[in-house]
Parts: structure tokens; sequence; C-alpha cells
């Protein structure tokens, strides 16, 4: 039989909940009660980006017709916008956000967080469709009861892990560990395809140790467990199995390559290295890998006496993806500008280990240095 026709080409998708990568509605109790709820667990877990996803309680509000952007003297952005909500927008807004909380009395989570309050059996009887993962239950009271409606829809309720209102911490703490679960793994990517004009000859085909310099440092990431791929202008021989991704942003050099592979898998985060780093080492990648802050936009490696970080040998986190295109779209290809216009994680390392070589005299010193 023929393929069933697509019209769209079949893209890997970036992982969401409703709205966000990551998020948890907490319902079953006043809008109040949530929002302080939400602001006390905020301030133990403020190492993360985390958004809070309300509905607005005033009334008579007139319908915005304009933008507005406040920003105020700390740097905190105010948002008052004419957008309505989908989940495709809102998905672009909490792009950055490690973790959103939602008001679950106004909107669904895919994850969520029930309140036990005794006043509010009416509202949660309501709700009952909205409970496909309860992650926890939290008790308002000491004696809260599980209402009878709970009870039938969810026969085993009472022996799903519950706190007080009051054990913030340990609250906080069930949070952290959401947080965690959804970190994305790291995947390697070993950039082979530039032009090397300088050298006159592919950089990653250079021997410094006893093997082409591709070679030497994929061997480096896959000794620290990252399964690897190079990243390669184009092949004609590609296929799902092979571990060479081709340039699918044609003409962009390194920038191109990034964004191939995170068009390959979104979902991951990236640790990409050039060959023309030849004194990178193990202790480095590992560095880098226990130094890696995955709510910051990347992890970069910099030069104490170099003014920017260096691009090509970064951990960009998933959410380095948008940034990157957003970048394209105001058509911009650099890496580096990214990084020094986002928040990075930096990582300050002697200037030597990330020596760059780039023409034949440069091959033939750095050879002589790491065989002396």
């Amino acid at each position: 039989m023929d393929k069933k026709h697509t019209k769209h080409t079949n893209l890997v998708k970036k992982h969401n909940d409703n709205f966000a990568p990551n998020e948890v509605a907490i319902l079953g109790t006043k809008c109040g009660v949530i929002t302080d709820l939400v602001n006390e667990v905020s301030k133990r877990l403020s190492k993360y980006n985390l958004g809070y996803f309300d509905a607005s309680h005033a009334k008579d509000v007139e319908q915005n017709t304009l933008s507005e952007y406040t920003f105020h003297h700390k740097g905190n952005l105010q948002l008052n916008t004419t957008a309505i909500v989908n989940k495709y927008e809102q998905r672009l807004q909490f792009y950055n956000h490690d973790f959103v909380f939602v008001n679950g009395n106004h909107y669904q989570g895919a994850k969520q967080i029930l309140i036990l309050d005794d006043e509010k059996e009416a509202s949660v009887k309501k709700r009952l469709d909205q409970l496909t993962n309860i992650q926890f239950i939290i008790k308002l009271n000491e004696d809260s009861v599980y209402f009878d409606c709970l009870l039938e829809r969810f026969p085993n309720i009472k022996n799903s892990t519950s706190y007080t209102i009051n054990e913030i911490d340990k609250i906080s703490n069930h949070i952290h560990n959401l947080i965690k679960e959804n970190i994305a793994p790291v995947k390697g990517l070993v950039l082979i395809g530039g032009k090397s004009t300088r050298m006159g000859r592919d950089k990653s085909e250079l021997v410094y140790y006893k093997k082409p310099q591709k070679e030497h440092v994929k061997e480096l990431l896959e000794n620290n467990n990252l399964e690897t791929f190079y990243s390669v202008r184009g092949s004609s021989t590609y296929s799902e199995t092979t571990n060479e991704i081709p340039d699918t942003f044609l003409n962009l050099g390194p920038f191109g390559g990034i964004c191939s592979a995170f068009q390959k898998d979104p979902n991951s985060a990236w640790l990409v290295i050039a060959t023309d780093l030849p004194f990178v080492n193990n202790h480095l990648i590992q560095l880098l890998l226990q130094k890696r802050n995955p709510s910051k936009v990347a992890t970069a490696i910099k030069g104490k006496n170099k003014e920017f970080p260096e691009p090509l040998i970064t951990i960009y986190e998933p959410k380095a993806y948008r940034k990157l295109l957003a970048y394209l779209a105001q058509g911009y290809s650099c890496p580096r500008k990214m990084l020094i216009n986002s928040e990075v994680e930096i990582i300050e390392i002697d200037d030597g280990l990330i020596r760059n070589i780039n023409t034949p005299e440069e091959f033939e010193q750095v050879k002589r240095e790491i065989n002396s």
C-alpha cells in the first residue's frame, strides 16, 4: 500500500505539558491560598526559572489595545499584553521556564496538586475530570477529609503522598524532584563541517593523538557516557542509524550545525565541541558536565583572559533552541552573540586549554608541544 500522504514535515516535537515544558496545576482551595503557597515554594526554589499562570480576578477590566512593558529598577519586567490565551502561544511564553505553577481553579495542568479544603467539596467535584495525574495531596487542616467523590473516582487516593499546608519545606522538596526529573539529558555534537580555509585541509582529519581529531574528540565525549554525533555539511548516505547529523540550516556554519542538532532532538541538551581545540581534555569535559546549570540557556567555557565565552565548547540547553532561532530571525548567525546576551553559566579556565588552531604553522607547533 502507498504511504499515507503527509502535508507537513514530520519534525520531532519539543516536549510540553499543556502550557509549559514542565507544569503543575494547584487546585482545591481559594485562589489566595494557592498564590501564597506558590510564593513560599518559589522562595525555596529561587535558583530555577519559575513561572505562575493565573487568571485575573479583577472585574470590569477594559480590553488592552496595546501591550505594555514596564521595566522596574532592578530589571524586572511587568507585562500586560493583548495576546489571547492558547496553548501554542503560552508554550512560547513559558519556553525558558524550568517549572510553571498553574492556578488549577482556572486552567487545567498536565500534572496536579490537590489541596483538601473542607469548604470546597463542590468545587473539586466539578473538576474531577481535570485530576488526571495527581502528584500529591495537601491538607489545609490536620483533619481534612477525603471527599466521597474523590474516593469513588480514586479508590486508592488515601495512599497518595500527602502533606499539611504548613510543611512548606517538604512540599518544596517534592516539587524540586519534579523539576529535576525533567532536566534534559546531554548528547555530544562534534563539529566537522567547517571549510578549514586557512588550514588548507580538513581540520577534523588532522592527527594530534595518533588518530584523526574528529575521532579523538568523539571518544572524549563517549568516554563521559554521552551519545555523540558528527555535525556535517551534508551526507548522501545519511540514515537514522548513522552517527551524523547533516546541516538542515544551510550556509550558517557552526550556528547551523547546532540548530540542526536541536531539530533532530529538541528535548536534549547538546555539548558542542569543535575539532580545532586540541588541548581540550577529559578533565575539561568532566568540569563542563559537573558545572552544568540546566536552568540557564547554556553552560560555557571562557578563558580567564578572554572577554567572551567560547561558543564551540559549550552545553546548549533545550531552551537555547528558541533563542538561536530568534537571533536567526533578526539576521544573526553567531552563537557567541546569543551567549553574550543571554543568561549563561560561565566556567573560567586557563586560556591555553582552549587554544584555537587554524594554520599549518600552528598545527606543526602544537604537534611538537604535544609530542615533546
